[in-house]
């Protein structure tokens, strides 16, 4: 079984991931790690912190000579900004003067509900942890895991769809042109009319103190059919995509292929047809995104998820004092005007981690050699029982 648990504060003085159940004999680099810490922290939009922090992760365990050893993987991240912290989030020894408690709870974060639930007077105490801080650990594991669909084929990518009400139309016929433009954007939108316009939206948000969202689009290739099941409800993987992507701090919706558009359609425009085609049978449309009954059916795999605006604004909205019961404005901290870009990087973590994770369900081996057998193995019976006999047979 894979799994990964992360710790850290925003501004304490690491983060750190372990991730467990990743085979033997995968092949990782720091520098692919550091890479997709790097994609986490640019985009147009982002906050002063980003200036601060430069992401690199050290891997303390799990991996001899550039491979997996097949036992846990740790991960460092270390918070540059922690030499500005150290009395204010000391761990043991509290200063001569510490900083007052922050009693004014933001609105759709964590602060109010988190304090009444842990019982803290200081909501310092919630929002260190519930800060999106913690994902730069997720994106860490997700990487790893991005080492194993790559020995595998498989390719994870995202682009954005929407920011501040600013769609955009690109042409998605040719995944590999949709990555390479995602890419070479600042806000990661494949189209560059809709792009140029959510730049100028996120800067008047910003002049207005304000906070932009959006939804980004998450595709990976190369899947098998057959990730998944349909027999139990924690094992459909659809439900696990979409509790892993409601995770991640601010998303506030998951769509699967057409997603909430299919409430809009008549069945005969939304099921894709199954045709016989020269090498096995074919489809022309991916309505479902890549899944049916909760198991990879061999299509990409396309998924959709809403961001809501940062509530960390520069203006803030009203809220009460706790300690007075008086009514004051929230409290601030430094923000982004908007992360759906450095969202879509997050995203994409999030799902290679569950697809990795399937496969491991899916597929036997304690090595990637092994991994590697048992794929090839259900690669041919899929082909063979998808592909239309001859006559003769």
């Amino acid at each position: 079984m894979l799994r990964f648990l992360t710790a850290g504060e925003s501004h304490g003085p690491a983060l750190t991931a372990i991730l467990e159940g990743m085979p033997a004999g995968v092949p990782v680099t720091e520098e692919a790690v550091n890479a997709q810490l790097a994609r986490r922290q640019v985009g147009f939009g982002r906050g002063q912190r980003m200036r601060i922090e430069r992401d690199t992760a050290r891997i303390t365990a799990g991996v001899r000579f550039g491979t997996t050893l097949g036992s846990p993987i740790a991960l460092t991240i270390e918070n540059r900004d922690w030499a500005n912290w150290t009395e204010r989030m000391a761990q043991f020894d509290e200063p001569a003067a510490p900083p007052p408690p922050i009693t004014m709870p933001r609105p759709g974060h964590a602060d109010l509900a988190g304090m009444v639930k842990y019982g803290t007077a200081d909501l310092r105490n919630i929002l260190e942890r519930a800060s999106a801080r913690e994902t730069a650990a997720r994106v860490a594991v997700g990487a790893l895991a991005r080492c194993l669909l790559s020995a595998l084929g498989i390719r994870v990518f995202s682009h954005v769809l929407v920011i501040g009400g600013v769609d955009a139309h690109p042409d998605t016929r040719d995944y590999a042109a949709l990555e390479a433009a995602a890419d070479a954007s600042d806000v990661r939108c494949a189209d560059p009319d809709a792009a140029e316009r959510m730049r100028a939206a996120i800067s008047r948000a910003g002049a207005a103190g304000d906070t932009l969202g959006g939804v980004v689009q998450v595709v990976a290739t190369g899947l098998p059919v057959g990730l998944g099941s349909h027999v139990q409800w924690d094992r459909k993987l659809d439900g696990q995509l979409a509790g892993a992507l409601m995770s991640i701090p601010a998303i506030k919706g998951v769509e699967i292929g057409l997603g909430f558009g299919v409430a809009h359609r008549p069945g005969s425009a939304v099921h894709d047809a199954i045709y016989p085609g020269p090498g096995g049978i074919v489809r022309q449309t991916n309505n479902a995104g890549g899944l049916e009954g909760g198991i990879t059916n061999g299509e990409p795999l396309v998924v959709q998820v809403a961001m809501k605006p940062i509530p960390t604004l520069i203006t803030p909205l009203p809220s009460v004092d706790l300690a007075t019961g008086k009514a004051v404005s929230a409290h601030s901290e430094r923000s982004d005007v908007c992360a759906v870009p450095a969202a879509g990087v997050v995203a994409e973590a999030m799902v290679a981690f569950v697809l990795s994770a399937s496969i491991l369900e899916c597929f036997s081996g304690d090595s990637l050699d092994e991994l590697h057998v048992s794929w090839a193995r259900t690669a041919e019976r899929a082909a063979r029982m998808t592909t239309r006999r001859s006559a003769d047979e």
